[in-house]
């Protein structure tokens, strides 16, 4: 009976010590798993403040997102539009004043500040005639040695019957300057034919050359099929792409100081060695004094053109009394006369 109580004492003593050890395990566990519970609430919380998602999209590299510099800031990162620098006409654009015939084009626009003034079927298709020789004139200048001679060939003078020349024969010895100049003041075809053959080594490779030059400046409504003009269906321009080449003959100063003269003596040598001199008078009737000019304008440069079924063209860059740049053009007018009557109505608005 004595050694009975001892032992029933020792069980009960491990019992609870046993219990003891449950009761702290379980604790143990309850407060792992609370602060598990607080810690991912804690992260939760942070994550959704700061506009995350359960499904974080992939983002692009993008510099200005890796470096602060100012060369890799946004704005510097922005490419110009390829029109920036470009006057864009979106439409038929009425001018006080301003009255073409039915089926002429023409425009005014603003150099200075990018406006249109005045537009009528600038991405119409019309022939250019003379006003080719803009385009003729570039490659001229561009790759052109002015001192050079040029030897005129037979082919230069062969043109149609009633072709505007300066008289040159086969054989004649004319420089490149001189012919640049017989080009745009008197307007001569064997002056482009003999620039064309020069340059290009022959006409067609020129024609190329002209129609590469062209597509390099936007001009998307323009084929050219000779460096002269003279008529033919798949020769054609719009002017819009005319102002286009007028804009890009401003990077030529000696263009603009050509196409202001109202006269030009072309002293050259004969194919029998004798000395010839003769004297171009302008087709610009501005330069001749045949019209006058409104108040303030002045005539930077451009060119004429003429043909039976282009009608009567200009196609000028001008000035304003404060210097500030314009392209005036006028297509297919029935007449001389009415072609500088409508041009007179377009100049006298730029002031």
């Amino acid at each position: 009976m004595t050694s009975a109580k001892p032992r029933r004492t020792v069980n009960n003593k491990a019992a609870r010590l046993k219990k003891m050890r449950r009761r702290r395990i379980r604790h143990t566990i309850l407060l792992v798993l609370l602060l598990i519970a607080v810690v991912g609430g804690g992260v939760f919380a942070i994550y959704t403040l700061r506009g995350g998602s359960l499904s974080t999209p992939v983002i692009p590299f993008q510099a200005f997102n890796e470096f602060s510099s100012s060369v890799t800031a946004r704005d510097s990162l922005k490419g110009n539009g390829f029109a920036k620098d470009l006057v864009v006409s979106a439409q038929d654009t009425p001018l006080d004043g301003v009255a073409l015939e039915t089926d002429q084009k023409g425009l005014l626009f603003d150099l200075a500040n990018n406006k249109v003034l005045f537009a009528k079927g600038a991405y119409e298709r019309v022939y250019p005639a003379s006003i080719t020789k803009i385009m003729t004139a570039m490659l001229a200048l561009k790759y052109g040695n002015m001192d050079e001679t040029v030897t005129i060939t037979q082919e230069n003078v062969t043109l149609e019957d009633g072709s505007q020349v300066c008289g040159f024969g086969a054989g004649d010895k004319v420089t490149m300057g001189q012919l640049v100049r017989c080009l745009l003041v008197y307007s001569g075809n064997d002056a482009a034919s003999a620039i064309a053959e020069h340059i290009g080594g022959t006409t067609d490779n020129f024609v190329d050359m002209m129609n590469s030059y062209a597509a390099q400046l936007g001009c998307t409504g323009t084929h050219f099929s000779n460096p002269h003009g003279l008529q033919d269906e798949n020769h054609y321009t719009t002017p819009y792409d005319i102002y286009l080449m007028l804009k890009e003959a401003m990077n030529y100063p000696s263009f603009t100081e050509i196409t202001q003269l109202p006269s030009y003596t072309v002293e050259y040598t004969k194919a029998d060695g004798s000395t010839m001199s003769t004297v171009l008078e302008a087709t610009d009737h501005y330069l001749t004094g045949e019209a006058a000019t409104p108040k303030d304008v002045k005539i930077l440069g451009g060119k004429t053109g003429t043909t039976s079924l282009a009608g009567n063209c200009l196609a000028l860059l001008c000035q304003n009394a404060y210097g500030q740049p314009f392209v005036s053009i006028v297509m297919g007018a029935s007449s001389k006369e009415l072609l500088y009557q409508e041009m007179s109505s377009l100049l006298q608005h730029i002031n």
